[in-house]
């Protein structure tokens, strides 16, 4: 591949994230109050959570794309909403389990569908 190539697919991959990223975004604020980001982290809590009833925010922060901040600011609009809940580790005070809620859990199912929906029109 030359590196004009190599540019273009990068070019191509970004325009194609973003456009992906920016349609979930619209569709998941307008049909269910979530922004992208939020569902995101709601839909790995939702995966994690069939062997662990909770995720320490570092290992959370491994699987979503968000800074470590960017991170702190989702789950504390999550936990202000009633979706999640944070609680301090017993054995080492400085790690946070995240948990959903049932609510969490119910919003979640509810807009699962539609970010399937626009990751298939996107990337289908």
């Amino acid at each position: 591949m030359t590196e004009n190539e190599l540019v273009d697919a990068w070019r191509g991959l970004l325009g194609r994230y973003h456009a992906t990223w920016c349609a979930l975004d619209r569709e998941l604020r307008e049909g269910h109050g979530l922004g992208a980001s939020e569902f995101e982290v709601l839909d790995q809590l939702t995966e994690s959570c069939c062997d662990k009833p909770a995720l320490r925010m570092q290992e959370l922060g491994k699987s979503v794309q968000l800074s470590q901040s960017a991170l702190s600011r989702v789950v504390a609009r999550l936990e202000a909403d009633g979706l999640v809940t944070r609680a301090l580790c017993a054995d080492d005070r400085r790690g946070i389990y995240v948990e959903l809620t049932e609510e969490g859990r119910a919003r979640h199912a509810a807009a699962a569908p539609t970010h399937r929906s626009v990751l298939a029109a996107n990337l289908a």
